[in-house]
């Protein structure tokens, strides 16, 4: 993980900074005294932006090709554009900026905002494109979110990654922290947002979600558990769609292939647990975060759920 910050009031600086940790843009601020701050926190494929702009500034960015959200604290976006779309926010609103491949431009009016982006390929390594096999992405259809529910939990999910993942470098260092947390927020995205991805199973899909699929899918997650793995990869083991793959484990086991993924991984956290020595000075959380457990708090409740001891129990009964 990596964490840069910013801090200026020279509008040539700012409009440099700018342009370097996003895209080429073109700023102005209509002669006043200007102050920026900024900081950005990255983890691998997703970086987290916290931006207090103490001026009007009208920006004018080319594609960015990533997968752009904004969520305004105070103060307002006004007259943000993109093809076909012409919108202005103001505090508590989280949309999304454009797509990865069009410019936009706007003018931020002495805002305090967030910027959280990500590489589009997570929307793909977590669902299915109606046309999948074409090569064609998934792609957001809506720039709003469909309700204020949706809104509410997209933002609660970028909070909780910035304030319980980012701050934790220990724990956002781990491979499989990083894996997990990329794919929270493009669920999170996807569950937001209006767009191209078809969760339903076709009839091929049906017909492929048999045991034999499901058994190449099993066996995959307990080769790969220690690594990285996507839904879409998973289906890619299997030799199946990600929508038949999801049919097949709803229907066979009553469950999903990340849910199942996650139990296998608590079940190697609780035999690391209880093989660890405490005296050589090991954690709950370093334990948990190596198998992709970031929330120490949840861990222990799902551990507890499961094994009916605390994980701290099972370090030091072990």
């Amino acid at each position: 993980m990596s964490a840069l910050e910013f801090d200026s009031d020279n509008l040539e600086l700012t409009e440099d900074f700018l342009s370097r940790a996003y895209a080429r843009m073109r700023i102005g601020s209509g002669g006043e005294t200007v102050r920026a701050r900024i900081r950005r926190d990255t983890l691998a494929s997703v970086s987290i932006d916290e931006l207090d702009i103490g001026f009007d500034m009208s920006y004018s960015v080319t594609p960015l090709g990533r997968i752009c959200l904004c969520m305004v604290y105070s103060g307002t976006v006004q007259d943000h554009a993109f093809p076909g779309v012409q919108d202005s926010f103001g505090p508590g609103d989280v949309v999304f900026f454009a797509p990865p491949d069009l410019p936009y431009s706007g003018r931020i009016c002495n805002a305090s905002y967030n910027i959280t982006m990500l590489d589009p390929q997570l929307l793909d390594q977590v669902a299915a494109d109606a046309d999948e096999g074409t090569g064609r992405p998934v792609r957001l259809t809506g720039h709003r979110p469909h309700s204020p529910g949706a809104a509410r939990h997209l933002k609660d999910t970028i909070a909780y990654v910035r304030d319980r993942v980012m701050a934790e470098p220990a724990v956002a260092d781990q491979p499989l922290v990083v894996s997990t947390t990329g794919q929270l927020i493009a669920a999170s995205v996807l569950s937001a947002f209006p767009n191209t991805a078809l969760t339903e199973p076709t009839a091929r899909d049906r017909n492929d979600a048999h045991p034999a699929a499901l058994s190449r899918a099993l066996s995959y997650i307990d080769d790969h558990a220690d690594q990285p793995v996507a839904v879409a990869d998973i289906a890619a083991a299997a030799h199946v769609t990600v929508r038949a793959l999801q049919y097949a484990f709803r229907r066979h086991l009553g469950t999903t292939p990340l849910a199942h993924l996650r139990d296998v991984r608590l079940a190697h956290a609780h035999r690391e647990l209880r093989s660890a020595d405490p005296d050589t000075g090991v954690t709950v959380t370093q334990i948990a975060a190596r198998w992709g457990f970031f929330h120490p708090g949840r861990f222990a409740t799902l551990y507890r759920d499961t094994y009916g001891v605390s994980p701290r129990g099972s370090l030091h009964d072990g």
